[in-house]
């Protein structure tokens, strides 16, 4: 028989198995022999004997329980003093010596076990205490079953509710209540209470439910709302209430371009349209999760169109240019990305800056009308891009880009002239704006490869020096030696594929959409003819760009016929579908047709020609000077401008040779051909 405490089982032991009681009769390497009470013997793993839920040594023998040190350590010394002396009482009881015996003591008179029992040493002890002999007996059996926590005054560990002695249906009331408050205005403790007093007294009649003190009841609202922020930031509680239940697992990727995450939000910075109006810009981004590259951010005046996310994809799959005045250490070819590799595929890598090209396997979005519209998918769907929309009201689906959202407001927004704060308690006197929209694009592009794909990243480490954090350039490195990871660019025929569509019927006076009429002298074959689409019964594939509605591209079937508008010589500038539609509102109320092409044009024109004239005059409503102003910050930032690529870029010293002023005129933007739509839109 295993002699209590030890933690051998040896045969002749008597355990607990299987609902029944056997005996251990034999152990052979891991397998244990056993017979039951009725005489029946098996054969079993002693791991699954060890495992099963009904198993108990019988006898007393097995794994002693151990002391537990977490809660030893925290209880106060007035608590753990009398423990520790009951120890010593017990220890010498056990075997005759105090646990800080000297070497070579030995017991005192009446403890010596050669000539006294374990029963008399009991008695010298409860006299020498001044306690009953039970009281001894009962703390050697505590001591041997739970060690020094056994001695311990359990009054001095017992816990008590949280909520007191408060009745459990005020409790309850408050429970409700206080999670009521998630989605509504944060407000007083005074008028939290007063609504639980109101909610029992409904659920249970007044004077039925005893009520606590008012301090008592301060007391119970605060322990209640532990970690809900009722009475703090009525967002914060919302994204509170808005955490997934479950443990949070966090996105991975092994390759760039495996998974995307891409997101679109207010920047907090004012910016300036081109007649002085300060306004909000949006700012959508995109973000690799393998290699944390910001693959391409855009600007856009407030209200980020369909056609802005899917040119971002196209800004993701071309080289980023350089531009003037950006310093040579910011080229490719000075930075640890593969430069030579890729300039051997594209040479557009000669004059490219260190940002590299990320080709998206799958994107994760969520459910804003820009990314679930039908252009955006379908040009993922010409990318071969698959799409992952997040759950309803879970941004943690894509907690990536929005953790870098915050990352940009911090590391950059924060330093930039004209920034206003994520909220108005943040908010300077007057934040006045500085920049334009192309201004700040320019500076967040500048920034995103100087500030954020050379910077350390935390969530970046290399696996051999795990406490080195890595830039998403050297991860970018990293990964593509080890994922044999080749990015094929885009070319500038792909951009009337990423355009909004419609469908319509070429008619003899040409292509009409929303009042406008479109006509090409290249179109003639196909008037009122069938597309051959039955889907879409006949008619015929017409791309437009929401920013320039100057013409339309139709897909024929010995290729794409550009079709201007027929009015277009009546309208002295650009002009957006937002324009467009303002004019026809300000025909409308001027007493004109608003369904006249003719009299809407005049009106467009009107409305373009007054905007140019200078600052906003009492005579133009404002609403008209910031749609004319949108116009053109759309027009101008929509793509880059027409330049010439020189034969070869212009070498670093010969820039610093020049004058500032001859350097600076000189410099030329190279255009990348995917946002050059008259020079390759069709081949």
């Amino acid at each position: 028989m295993a002699s209590p405490g030890s933690a051998v089982l040896r045969p002749g032991d008597w355990v607990g198995f299987d609902g029944e009681d056997h005996q251990v009769v034999g152990l052979a390497g891991v397998s244990v022999r056993l017979r039951s009470a009725t005489g029946a013997e098996s054969v079993v793993l002693v791991s699954y004997l060890l495992a099963s839920p009904s198993f108990a040594v019988l006898d007393g023998a097995g794994m002693p329980g151990l002391e537990p040190f977490g809660l030893l350590d925290g209880l106060p010394e007035d608590v753990l003093g009398p423990a520790r002396k009951w120890q010593r009482h017990v220890v010498e009881v056990e075997t005759g010596l105090a646990p800080d015996a000297a070497a070579g003591a030995t017991p005192r008179a009446g403890y010596d076990p050669a000539t006294t029992t374990v029963r008399q040493r009991e008695k010298a002890k409860a006299a020498e205490l001044g306690v009953g002999v039970r009281t001894v007996a009962r703390m050697r059996a505590r001591y041997a079953r739970q060690g020094l926590w056994g001695l311990v005054d359990q009054r001095a560990t017992r816990t008590w509710a949280v909520t007191g002695r408060v009745d459990a249906r005020v409790v309850a009331a408050a429970r409700e209540v206080i999670a009521a408050e998630t989605d509504i205005s944060t407000g007083t403790r005074s008028r939290l209470i007063r609504r639980v007093i109101a909610h029992v007294e409904a659920a249970h009649g007044p004077d039925v439910v005893p009520l606590p003190g008012r301090t008592t009841f301060f007391k119970l609202i605060d322990t209640l709302a532990v970690g809900r922020h009722t009475f703090g930031s009525a967002v914060t509680r919302r994204q509170t209430a808005n955490r997934p239940g479950g443990m949070f697992t966090p996105s991975f990727a092994a390759r760039p371009g495996e998974q995307v995450q891409i997101d679109s939000t207010p920047i907090d910075v004012l910016v300036l349209l081109d007649d002085g109006l300060p306004v909000r810009a949006d700012l959508t981004v995109a973000v690799d999760v393998a290699t944390r590259t910001i693959g391409a951010a855009v600007l856009r005046p407030v209200g980020t169109k369909a056609v802005d996310a899917a040119l971002l994809l196209a800004r993701m799959l071309v080289p980023e240019p350089m531009r003037p005045g950006w310093a040579a250490a910011l080229r490719m070819s000075a930075s640890r990305l593969p430069h030579a590799r890729l300039l051997d595929i594209d040479a557009r890598m000669q004059a490219a800056a260190a940002r590299p090209v990320i080709v998206p396997d799958t994107i994760v979005i969520d459910h804003g009308k820009v990314f679930v519209s039908d252009t955006f998918t379908r040009a993922c769907e010409r990318l071969g891009i698959s799409v992952q929309p997040c759950r309803p009201g879970t941004p943690t689906d894509k907690a990536i880009v929005e953790s870098t959202l915050g990352s940009i407001n911090t590391l950059f927004c924060q330093h930039v002239a004209g920034y206003t704060g994520p909220n108005v308690t943040r908010r300077g006197a007057d934040p006045a704006a500085v920049w334009t929209v192309a201004e700040l694009q320019d500076l967040l592009d500048e920034w995103l490869i100087v500030g954020w794909a050379h910077r350390p990243h935390d969530s970046l480490r290399d696996p051999e020096f795990p406490a080195r954090a890595i830039s998403p350039n050297d991860r970018y490195a990293a990964l593509v030696a080890a994922a044999g990871y080749l990015p094929l660019t885009l070319s500038g025929q792909d951009y009337l594929e990423l355009l909004p569509v419609a469908w319509r019927q070429i008619n003899a006076y040409g292509i009409r959409i929303d009042y406008r009429t479109y006509d090409s002298p290249e179109l003639g074959p196909w008037r009122g003819q069938h597309s051959g689409n039955t889907a879409k019964r006949g008619l015929w594939e017409v791309h437009h760009d929401p920013y320039d509605l100057s013409r339309v591209f139709v897909r024929t079937p010995e290729g794409w016929v550009s079709a201007p508008w027929t009015h277009l010589p009546m309208v002295s500038a650009p002009f957006a579908d937002f324009t467009w539609r303002h004019a026809r509102r300000l025909a409308a109320q001027a007493g004109r047709d608003d369904s006249n092409e003719t009299e809407v044009a005049r009106v467009l024109d009107e409305l373009l020609t007054r905007a140019q004239a200078g600052p906003v005059e009492r005579a133009v409503d404002r609403a008209t000077a910031r749609v004319a102003a949108r116009t053109r910050v759309g027009a101008a930032a929509h793509r880059p401008p027409r330049d010439d690529p020189p034969t070869e870029p212009p070498t670093e010293p010969e820039r610093a040779g020049e004058p500032a002023a001859d350097a600076a005129a000189g410099a030329a933007v190279i255009p990348l051909g995917v946002f050059d739509p008259d020079t390759e839109r069709w081949p």
